[in-house]
């Protein structure tokens, strides 16, 4: 049976803006509540208000009210003390949520384990809310998938226009915090899963190199590539957040130099600045109808005293020739060895997790199939073949991509279009991604990459990404908050069943009159 948050039913008719929940329909029964447990509440009611709409929510924290309490009777304080935050649901998180990576597979997977980003969350405050859909699986599953969909979830919304899709695998994250039923949350990223929902729903989002946040608790794809990130309304917020939850784990090899580099990211704001700083800007992955907002951000760039140039050209065939055979060695390795730990009643390897899948087909693969599982099954681990591909594609992205960019122009960033404006959900033909810009460098090489809302196309936000060396993520991060800055507040998100009833394009829809 389809609960309201596990099943959001998609009441289309019903669909309303943000303001129409003010504070008259906040609980008033807690008359003795602090300000953690009266956030708490009022993020739980949107969810409530908005999710039917949206489906960003699988399930509710039943511990966030307590948790809350608790932190208000500690006196608690921080940025992130009494923050309600809601934890893509490949994550584990210790409360009486289970793990399901929005897979019917693992819809008892309750583990009682933090992933140790959400132990740092927590220290600092934080109040875990609930989890997040997603792409299931992040979207590794099929590659005739739709983003936003997962057979517990159901399909998440843009709430910018209803029939537009999200985009994955962390689209209920972005959808979410577009949306307004929280400012924080968590997504991962193995290639653009956190930085394409993140424009695409016109926030905030940062994959930090990989390395500074542990994976170890979190349902894997790719040794090589996966990463957590904070996905937010504003950079100061993805600063706050990636301060909790950066560091070394003795248990994931990648993060041990995280400590010696991490610093206090929000600090590191305060002196940011675009002047005297140098820009590349990303050509060779640029466009798909996003040049006119490129180009206003390349002029404020410039006006903020920044220099810009063009850089045209780089081969990038390497990568493209190379990653898909790397994830897929990875996924079989690293998803046998998570399941393998699961404490409860679950497909124990990919072998056994296709095997549910084929019999529950009629819920699992009633969209799309599951071949990238199946071509992930027939390999045969990490052999001298993969090694070398592997290699090939990270020296292709980094040494010989990001950080010789950076250096033959001396640039402190790359900059660039982060993807397309939002495409409509298709449940016919899967996903129609018209184009992508340079994130996948970021992603191969394991490099910072920011998102950051750069204004909108047709009424649809797109965002300008920021790209820099490996450990850049303080100062990446600094040049981002200064951009978002300069540019000002943007409207909040509009709720439209379809973008043809936008102010940008109703009336060129409009039939004629006869």
């Amino acid at each position: 049976m389809r609960s309201l948050l596990l099943f959001p039913m998609l009441m289309l008719a019903a669909c309303t803006t943000p303001e129409a929940y003010g504070p008259s329909s906040i609980s008033r029964d807690i008359a003795n509540a602090g300000p953690a447990e009266l956030e708490t509440r009022a993020a739980i009611d949107r969810i409530k208000a908005y999710n039917p709409t949206i489906g960003a929510v699988i399930a509710l924290n039943p511990d966030a009210i307590a948790q809350a309490r608790a932190v208000d009777e500690s006196g608690q304080r921080g940025p992130l003390a009494g923050v309600p935050v809601l934890i893509k649901d490949n994550i584990e998180t210790a409360d009486n949520t289970p793990t399901t990576a929005g897979s019917l597979a693992l819809a008892d997977n309750f583990t009682g384990r933090d992933s140790p980003l959400v132990a740092g969350l927590r220290d600092a405050g934080a109040i875990i809310v609930g989890k997040a859909n997603l792409s299931e699986w992040a979207n590794i599953r099929s590659s005739n998938s739709i983003s936003g969909w997962s057979a517990i979830g159901g399909q998440v919304r843009n709430p910018w226009a209803l029939d537009r899709n999200p985009c994955g695998s962390s689209s209920g994250s972005g959808a979410a915090v577009a949306s307004g039923m929280v400012d924080h949350a968590v997504g991962t990223e193995t290639n653009g899963s956190v930085a394409c929902p993140a424009a695409i729903n016109g926030i905030v989002g940062f994959k930090p190199t990989v390395g500074l946040i542990s994976r170890r608790h979190i349902v894997p794809i790719s040794v090589s590539q996966d990463t957590a990130g904070p996905m937010t309304r504003t950079v100061r917020q993805a600063a706050d957040m990636l301060s909790a939850m950066a560091g070394t784990d003795p248990r994931d090899a990648a993060t041990a130099e995280a400590d010696a580099r991490k610093v206090d990211y929000a600090a590191a704001l305060d002196s940011a600045t675009l002047a005297g700083k140098r820009f590349g800007v990303m050509r060779f992955a640029s466009g798909f109808g996003t040049d006119e907002r490129l180009e206003e951000a390349i002029e404020l760039i410039e006006a903020q005293g920044g220099a810009v140039i063009d850089l045209t050209e780089l081969d990038r065939g390497p990568i493209f020739q190379t990653q898909l055979g790397v994830l897929l060695t990875e996924l079989k390795v690293e998803m046998n060895a998570y399941l393998a730990t699961l404490p409860n009643a679950a497909p124990r390897s990919l072998a056994e997790l296709i095997s549910f899948n084929e019999a529950n087909a009629e819920e699992e693969m009633s969209l799309f199939g599951q071949e990238l599982f199946e071509q992930a099954e027939a390999t045969i681990g990490y052999d001298d073949e993969y090694r070398a591909n592997q290699q090939r594609g990270i020296e292709a992205a980094g040494p010989d991509g990001i950080d010789r960019l950076l250096a033959e122009h001396d640039l402190d960033a790359l900059i660039g279009p982060t993807m397309p404006a939002a495409w409509p959900i298709d449940p016919v033909h899967g996903d129609q991604i018209s184009g992508g810009g340079g994130g996948g460098l970021a992603a191969v090489a394991g490099y910072p990459h920011l998102t950051v809302p750069m204004g909108f196309v047709k009424g649809l936000p797109v965002g300008l990404s920021f790209i820099g060396g490996k450990w850049d993520d303080a100062d990446i991060l600094a040049l981002g908050h200064a951009y978002e800055q300069a540019r000002g507040p943007l409207p909040r998100a509009r709720f439209l069943r379809s973008i043809n009833e936008s102010d940008e394009v109703a009336e060129a829809f409009a039939p004629a009159d006869l």
